[in-house]
């Protein structure tokens, strides 16, 4: 089932199958192509039904090519972490995501040891300890053997990738998401640095670990509950995502949800619109927007009626105490939408 949000279609859901030269050769075509300009690039989101504009389509064209990271900022729903789903798919790279929260260490975001099997391979070299020292002489020599067997349980063998170096390690590129960044807490952002700047990764035990071949496209979100630090800015593309106006935001609808009826669409956009400009603790977001459609649709509406807003003021509004603040004005907004 094909599932379209802010444009965005996930991949078929399957087994894989090995890709034939011909596919390969097509495939390296089809992208040439849609990255060889910023129109080329925005009529392919498009086609992806992800309705973005010129700024959102020239700062991925030059991530892309410059192959530097983008930081996207902008408020809740606008699109932000779709946006770098649709990339993957136009792209034809894996997604790699990480959700960032407070707390986030390295051993979830970059990589942890593989502790249960060091402690396997620990007891059977307790078994076999008299074969393994068998012939050393004196002390010395005897804890050089086993400082062998060390430098062995800190490998790549005993090594669990997470994501950020997960996403080094694709030969042949992918992108990936580091997402809600502003949630975690400012030392992991020093963590990012390295891999933003030089796509690279130092672990201790091990040394530096260089991106295989492709370098990853990078997209990192926030919703601006902190400031994230310049050191992290400075190493990125900057993106700002708002809230659409009227004619994107009807285009969006459009794309998402097309059945719905060009008057409704009209008016609920208009509501929508008005609403955001009241004072509220959570204004509706477009997937809200999506979401009221699909509603209404659902509901059999041809037009805004003040009761059936009031019936569905839940579907946009996620406060009980926005929800009271506009049912007094549900009337007044009603009229200026059908207008």
């Amino acid at each position: 089932m094909t599932r379209i949000i802010m444009g965005f279609v996930p991949a078929t859901e399957g087994e894989e199958r090995p890709v034939s030269e011909s596919e390969a050769t097509a495939s390296a075509a089809h992208i040439a192509e849609i990255t060889k300009s910023v129109k080329a690039l925005k009529d392919d989101f498009e086609d992806h039904r992800y309705i973005c504009s010129d700024q959102i389509a020239t700062a991925v064209y030059l991530a892309y090519h410059l192959r530097k990271p983008i930081l996207i900022e902008g408020p809740p729903g606008v699109g932000k972490t779709e946006l770098a789903k649709t990339a993957s798919e136009m792209f034809e790279l894996p997604l790699i995501r990480l959700q960032c929260y407070e707390g986030l260490d390295e051993a979830k975001a970059i990589y942890e040891w593989k502790y249960g099997k060091q402690l396997l391979y620990t007891q059977v070299l307790k078994e076999t300890l008299d074969e393994v020292l068998q012939g050393a002489k004196g002390f010395a020599e005897s804890v050089s053997r086993l400082h062998e067997f060390g430098d062995i349980f800190f490998s790549e063998e005993f090594l669990e990738p997470r994501p950020l170096l997960k996403a080094l390690k694709e030969e042949n590129g992918c992108v990936l998401l580091i997402d809600e960044i502003d949630k975690a807490d400012h030392e992991f952002e020093s963590l990012l640095l390295e891999m933003l700047s030089d796509f690279q990764i130092s672990i201790p035990e091990i040394g530096t670990v260089k991106a295989a071949a492709e370098p990853p496209i990078v997209f990192l979100t926030s919703n601006n509950t902190r400031e994230i630090s310049d050191a992290l800015k400075r190493r990125c593309l900057h993106l700002y995502i708002p809230f659409p106006d009227v004619e994107l935001e009807q285009r969006i609808i459009h794309a998402r949800v097309p059945e719905i009826p060009p008057e409704l669409r009209r008016q609920l956009v208009a509501f929508i619109q008005e609403l955001r400009e009241m004072d509220l603790k959570k204004v509706p977001a477009i997937s809200e927007t999506i979401d009221w459609a699909r509603t209404l649709l659902l509901l059999h509406a041809d037009s805004l009626d003040p009761q059936m807003v009031r019936d569905t003021l839940n579907v946009i509004l996620k406060f009980q105490e926005d929800i009271e603040n506009v049912d007094s004005e549900i009337t007044t907004l009603t009229s200026k939408a059908r207008k």
